[in-house]
């Protein structure tokens, strides 16, 4: 049986499986959702959230220190703050995005949904968000949850992940697909060319 976010780094699933008893021992997982879709918002809104997270400029008590206080700003559950702490103080606030992602998964299968990771090459309004999760959930034929991450290099389209499969229709891949089935035709051209040229070629 797969492992519940398998997707997800060892150490994000570690923390997020973390995050999640501490949410329920303390009887908080829907302050705890929702404190944490509050800072996967946040970090894809915000470019010094994401350098202060990443940045090895800012490490142990810089960050503990920063996050404290936009916990303490977005009235986040105890919980929470201290997770945020205590990642701060490891030296692991680097994975927070894939942290957060993986406690999203974890609590999708804990609630029966399915959970998809979409990448976009731009940020979803929570309208079109809405609309993904109900097309999803009526192909799959479960609810499905939705955690969306910016790739600006996508160019546009989408790459939606459900467990171990990929559905991906970026703009992207179909020119890197583009450029595959454009080498053959040109080594294909080169063997007309050159009837003689050896069997290993040969374009199959």
């Amino acid at each position: 049986m797969p492992q519940i976010g398998s997707s997800y780094s060892l150490v994000a699933q570690r923390y997020a499986k973390a995050l999640m008893e501490a949410a329920q021992d303390a009887k908080a997982l829907d302050s705890v959702e929702s404190d944490a879709n509050e800072l996967r918002a946040m970090l894809a809104d915000s470019e010094d959230l994401n350098t202060l997270v990443s940045s090895p400029i800012y490490k142990g008590a810089a960050q503990a220190s920063a996050m404290q206080a936009i916990a303490t700003k977005a009235k986040f559950h105890k919980v929470t703050t201290n997770f945020l702490g205590v990642l701060a103080q490891n030296g692991r606030m680097d994975a927070l995005a894939d942290i957060l992602g993986a406690f999203a998964a974890r609590l999708s299968d804990i609630q029966g949904r399915v959970h998809a990771s979409v990448e976009v090459a731009q940020d979803l309004t929570k309208t079109q968000i809405t609309a993904l999760e109900k097309a999803l959930s009526k192909s799959i034929g479960k609810e499905v949850a939705v955690s969306i991450s910016v790739k600006e290099d996508l160019l546009g389209g989408m790459v939606v992940t459900v467990g171990s499969k990929m559905f991906d229709s970026s703009v992207k891949r179909k020119l890197e697909m583009l450029k595959i089935k454009m080498g053959g035709a040109s080594s294909n051209e080169n063997i007309l060319a050159n009837p003689n040229s050896s069997k290993k070629e040969e374009v199959v």
